[in-house]
């Protein structure tokens, strides 16, 4: 099944724009339902969570209640500026990756998803950099993007000569895609940078924190992300903002010009508030002139590459395609 996305093409901006995996629908809203049914015993995520609660969050892999692995692999580095971020390099690199994490801008962690980075840094022969930024309600807005733009602008000027290449990629999930396109904004605004990364992974992410239709309707149905939680996170991230303030281009990427943006590849589920956010970016992203290509995930909800799917092990396999191509 093939959703047409509402753009102007032309032979440098093909759209495709696919549903895809419906042949995993039943184990996919299995999932899903079992998800629900274990909500009452998982963590609260209130408007204002208590410091237990973010602490225990913090501590645990995403989507999940126990720490994540972390691989010897994986290289800690300061950049100037005091920006960590954790590196996973292969032995041949032909380009870097540069990973923001997800995680509603107050948890999750450059450290929690090891296993995931380095796989695709071995598989793709890139060298992945996971940003560790800093994360509110301690750091508000705009420090998670500050952070971000200081680690794209050092690997701007810098890629080169540690990792023998120019060739970069930047991307991330959920929270990290929003930060993923406000970086490159900012490049380009700030910096009058241009062309340096080359393509955009944008998974599951937030691009109206005055919230689209699909976000506000989604209701409270008990899956990784819903209207309350997504309310709260961006109370938490923007305090003192009220909806209108919060669509300055400056937070809410889809309502800024996306011109000079590199190629993108956006990817959404079906059973995901932040629906809309994918199918309007894709479709501004295009009109400004660079390609995105648009997978809408049947049956996914928020987060779901966090979980042992056939899914994750499809969409990963798709990100390493794209990033290894790219």
């Amino acid at each position: 099944m093939t959703i047409t996305a509402m753009t102007t093409t032309t032979a440098t901006t093909p759209a495709l724009t696919a549903l895809t995996d419906e042949d995993c629908l039943a184990e996919t809203h299995a999932f899903n339902a079992q998800f629900e049914a274990a909500a009452a015993t998982r963590p609260s995520r209130s408007t204002t969570p208590d410091a237990a609660t973010l602490a225990r969050l913090r501590a645990n892999r995403l989507g999940g209640d126990t720490p994540p692995v972390r691989l010897p692999q994986a290289q800690e580095r300061i950049l100037p500026g005091g920006v960590g971020v954790r590196a996973f390099v292969p032995e041949h690199v032909d380009g870097v990756y540069l990973h923001i994490h997800g995680g509603a801008w107050a948890f999750g962690s450059a450290d929690g998803q090891d296993e995931r980075l380095w796989n695709l840094a071995r598989h793709t022969r890139l060298a992945v950099l996971s940003v560790d930024y800093r994360l509110a309600p301690e750091h508000p807005f705009p420090a998670g993007p500050d952070d971000c733009e200081t680690a794209a602008r050092w690997l701007v000027d810098h890629a080169e000569t540690e990792f023998g290449t120019r060739r970069l990629m930047i991307g991330g999930e959920s929270a990290g895609a929003h930060l993923s396109v406000l970086t490159l904004l900012r490049l380009r605004d700030r910096h009058g940078v241009t062309g340096a990364f080359r393509a955009a992974n944008l998974v599951y992410g937030p691009y109206d924190l005055s919230m689209t239709s699909s976000q506000r309707l989604f209701g409270s149905r008990q899956l990784l992300s819903n209207t309350e939680s997504l309310r709260g996170s961006y109370e938490l991230c923007t305090p003192g903002l009220d909806a209108e303030r919060r669509r300055d281009p400056g937070i809410s990427p889809l309502f800024a010009d996306l011109t000079g943006l590199p190629p993108a590849r956006i990817v959404v589920g079906t059973e995901d508030p932040l629906l809309d956010d994918s199918l309007f970016l894709a479709t501004r992203w295009q009109a400004a002139g660079a390609p995105a290509h648009l997978g809408v995930v049947a049956g996914a909800m928020h987060g779901f590459t966090l979980f042992p799917l056939t899914i994750t092990e499809r969409e990963q396999q798709r990100e390493r395609d794209f990033l290894a191509g790219a």
